[in-house]
């Protein structure tokens, strides 16, 4: 019997983050390997990341990744993902492009080199499973849908995806295709389900070109700065045609969106209707320029605009200063974790003067299905389970009401969590061996260095601040050296609370010295926390805030005189440390070896 499970490793119950695993046999087909940008209370942490933990025990059977389109939440993953396993990554040519662009800052990766570029006619032969793809409608060309062919049916995963009749020759869904894939038995659908809360459809578009265009005319006195994604492709056409119709020239403010660019334009997925020494100009040059004939295109860090508009806002760009002859046209539409800082920044912005006008709150503009859109996809399938992916969960549970609407009973839908196993019996998906999954969260360039513990110390230092002691004692005459020196970081101002910092040194030579008097075994330890416990119940009953407390003790020994550490004179070579990066780097990990048989119809 034929060993078939469905494991999602992100991308359900969250916004992003997209990493699914089917197992066939001994082979597991991984589908997408993305991140998600940090919650409000994930301090610090760059990005989010899928637990790798089980893929890593299970290395050598990991057929390749598969990659639906090159948004961050489909490849994010994968710098730190390659890095543990390395596996053949499978993509459309773009997508491809854009995934090397992602793994290329990572100097243990710079020897990877094992892509394969597919299209839509494109079929991978593994034995038991035959891997297909069709084209699908997003805001970035060359996205892709991925179906596994098994003995007991087809997996299709969507990947992200919208209906759109008006939709440009690189960004249409290949129907006639999806109608083929009906057509054979639809064992399960992964569908993204991002869009599907409320009943409302997205724009066409073509619409939305309009709405950009108009914007750009009713504002021709002044100088327009738009904020987009860098990976959004389609919206950065749309921006360029509204340039040049408005005649204009364009600033691409940030590496991101240069690289972006620069890698479509090569590979003929972005049009420019005039050159491009007519049309780009230098950020530096900017400030050369007639504002009413400037259009700056900024995406900021890692493709997430909206922190770089707040740079912008608090005058802390090196060249651009908003004021009051300046539009701000924000044309991404932010995820939930994103929208209280999208009004904080709206905010600022106004403050400097000047006009911000935001897609989203005249368009309902997205890339992914809208209720109706998987409604439609659930009927040219005609799937026998059903699994809402791509959202949290009350997205999760508007989508199977949908799947519902069009004759999906309750018991064939599938609703994950992360780590959730659903196995084929023969004839029916059960729930068992699930295991937990965990979140990587990415800070600087520590990979799962920042857990929960980090994260408390981080979010009590920014509540209640800290608070530390330094002490010198001397065991051995069993008293206290010196007083106490108090600091006070994000906890009170020092200099108006006297009578709180002398009462909070008593209090921490009382308990250090009733310590040393008491006890017979000395434990460093047992005393630190004796401060610790007795300085944060005081403050607290002082102020009704619970800053970190930090006690710092030292020692002295007034008896002893310093050593001379006698050196051997003859030369020594001393170990160098060897950091972590380098230790993967030396450590050669086999390759797997992938036979496949690809089958590329070339005929029109």
């Amino acid at each position: 019997m034929t060993d078939l499970s469905i494991i999602p490793f992100g991308g359900v119950r969250e916004n992003g983050k997209n990493m699914y695993a089917v197992t066939v046999n001994d082979e597991i087909f991984i589908l997408d390997a993305g991140l998600k940008y940090p919650e409000t209370d994930q301090l610090g942490v760059d990005v989010v990341v899928p637990d790798f933990e089980y893929l890593i025990k299970n290395s050598d059977k990991i057929a390749g990744i598969f990659l639906t389109h090159g948004h961050a939440d489909a490849i994010g993953a994968l710098p730190y993902f390659l890095q543990q396993v390395q596996a053949p990554i499978f993509g459309s040519e773009l997508t491809i492009e854009l995934a090397k662009l992602a793994i290329s800052d990572q100097d243990a990766l710079k020897s990877y080199d094992d892509y394969h570029i597919i299209n839509e006619k494109t079929e991978i032969d593994f034995g038991d499973v035959t891997v297909s793809f069709f084209n699908t409608t997003h805001s970035i060309p060359d996205s892709m849908g991925i179906v596994l062919g098994t003995l007991y049916g087809q997996i299709v995963y969507t990947g992200d995806f919208k209906f759109d009749q008006t939709a440009a020759v690189n960004y249409r869904t290949d129907i006639k295709r999806l109608v083929e894939i009906g057509k054979g038995k639809v064992l399960a659908l992964l569908g993204d389900s991002a869009g599907t809360e409320g009943d409302s459809n997205s724009v066409n578009e073509s619409k939305i070109s309009d709405y950009i265009l108009e914007t750009f005319r009713d504002n021709k006195d002044k100088r327009i700065i738009v904020a987009s994604v860098a990976s959004n492709i389609q919206r950065i056409q749309q921006v360029i045609d509204a340039t040049v119709a408005t005649k204009r020239q364009l600033v691409l403010s940030g590496n991101d969106i240069e690289n972006v660019v620069r890698t479509a334009i090569k590979l003929r997925k972005l049009f420019l209707p005039i050159p491009e020494n007519k049309l780009f100009v230098n950020l530096k040059n900017a400030k050369n320029l007639d504002p009413t004939k400037t259009v700056i295109l900024e995406t900021g860090r890692m493709g997430e605009p909206i922190k770089h508009l707040n740079r912008m806002a608090n005058g802390e760009d090196p060249y651009i200063r908003i004021g009051s002859k300046d539009l701000v046209f924000i044309t991404t539409t932010p995820s939930t974790a994103m929208e209280s800082i999208v009004a904080k920044t709206r905010d600022m912005l106004f403050k400097q003067g000047a006009n911000v006008k935001q897609i989203s709150t005249d368009l309902r503009s997205s890339g992914h299905a809208s209720r109706n859109d998987l409604q439609m996809m659930i009927n040219i399938l005609t799937p026998d389970y059903f699994m809402p992916i791509q959202g949290e969960y009350r997205v999760m549970s508007a989508a199977k009401k949908a799947a519902e609407e069009v004759g999906i009973t309750e018991e064939h839908i599938l609703m994950p969590m992360k780590g959730d196993q659903f196995k084929w019996l023969g004839d029916h998906f059960e729930l068992q061996d699930s295991f937990t999954i965990g979140e990587t969260l990415i800070d600087g360039s520590g990979i799962g260095d920042i857990g929960n513990v980090v994260l408390r110390d981080r979010r009590i230092l920014s509540e209640d601040g800290i608070f530390v002691s330094v002490v010198t004692i001397d065991r051995k005459k069993r008293q206290v050296v010196s007083k106490p020196k108090l600091t006070s970081r994000g906890f009170v101002y020092v200099k108006a609370n006297r009578d709180l910092m002398k009462e909070a040194s008593e209090i921490t030579v009382k308990q250090i010295e009733d310590y040393l008097n008491t006890t017979k075994s000395f434990d460093w330890n047992e005393l630190k926390n004796g401060v610790r416990e007795v300085l944060s119940k005081f403050l607290f009953e002082q102020t009704r805030r619970r800053p970190m407390v930090m006690p710092v003790v030292m020692e002295v020994n007034q008896n002893r005189r310093p050593t001379a550490h006698k050196t051997n004179n003859k030369s020594r070579t001393r170990p160098q440390p060897t950091s972590g990066a380098q230790l993967r780097k030396n450590k050669k990990q086999p390759k797997k070896q992938v036979k496949v048989a690809v089958k590329t119809d070339v005929s029109n």
